[in-house]
């Protein structure tokens, strides 16, 4: 009868041991669950836009030409019929303001090393109601 006890606490240890290991083992990339991009991943994407690159790496994002002209991207959609569905822009802790020619022409591409998208309420109620469109957080080298 020990025998079979010491068989069953091995292997509970090992079902133990492994399902610890998967479930809090790093991915392959290692990146924070909201990241979209790397600087690895612009880099590999010689000649793309970052408009392109978000089109493609975020699900439902899509871009729109503004009244203004300038292009702009929207998060979650078309939530208001007379205000501002364009997402709101944080470069290394700093929200950029409306830019005639769209927030991204002013970043270069070379200098980011992350960028996060927050849709949901809770991870944008940090911005209060500038964030209510969702959230583009690029963190840059120089920082």
């Amino acid at each position: 009868m020990p025998k079979v006890t010491h068989t069953f606490l091995l292997l509970l240890l090992v079902l133990t041991a492994c399902s610890h290991r998967t479930a809090g083992s790093p991915t392959a990339d290692s990146r924070p669950p909201d990241t979209v991009l790397t600087a690895d991943d612009i880099r590999r994407s010689p000649g793309q836009s970052l408009e392109q690159l978000l089109l493609a790496r975020v699900p439902g994002l899509t871009i729109e030409r503004a009244a203004d002209g300038h292009f702009k991207l929207v998060i979650r959609g078309r939530t208001t019929i007379l205000g501002d569905d364009e997402a709101l822009f944080v470069v290394d802790g700093i929200p950029l303001g409306p830019n005639p020619a769209g927030n991204l022409a002013a970043i270069d591409p070379h200098d980011i090393e992350t960028v996060q998208v927050l849709r949901d309420a809770a991870a944008t109620a940090v911005y209060g109601i500038r964030g209510a469109n969702g959230v583009i957080i690029i963190r840059t080298k120089l920082n």
